[in-house]
């Protein structure tokens, strides 16, 4: 059995953004010689997410425009959390969207169905977080 763990770190240019991490992950399997096994990603920040689904840009537009209706910043009164910082939303959206996922390795590739991706969602960015790939297998 090996495995292979590495850190991704993240600073988006906007509060909530999804970014397509697939590519990270494809070269850390490849890096790792895994053929049969699992891969783990979790976001390591309790305003993040990580999720599987589509890359298209008007899905992406419909996930951000949902979540806000789901949990919206303002009033930022509205929350009991923010009392010192004005995030409370933004833990909502992660509860919502999902912390980490699994996927299975076969032959030496990440097992997708037809057009998963994964992704990395911020939802109270414009500061640096981190993400965690492990790769278990033989």
């Amino acid at each position: 059995m090996k495995s292979i763990t590495k850190e991704l770190w993240v600073n988006t240019k906007k509060p909530r953004e999804f970014i397509n991490i697939t590519g990270e992950v494809e070269s850390l399997l490849n890096e790792s010689g895994i053929q049969e096994g699992i891969c783990l990603v979790n976001a390591m920040h309790i305003t993040a997410s990580v999720f599987i689904n589509d890359d298209e840009s008007g899905l992406h537009h419909d996930f951000d425009v949902w979540l806000e209706k789901l949990a919206p910043h303002e009033p930022v009164s509205s929350y009991r959390h923010n009392t010192g910082e004005i995030n409370a939303d933004a833990h909502l959206k992660r509860q919502i969207m999902g912390r980490e996922v699994v996927v299975a390795i076969t032959n030496g590739k990440l097992h997708f169905g037809l057009w998963e991706q994964i992704f990395y969602g911020e939802f109270d960015g414009q500061r640096k977080k981190r993400l965690l790939i492990k790769i278990i297998g033989e």
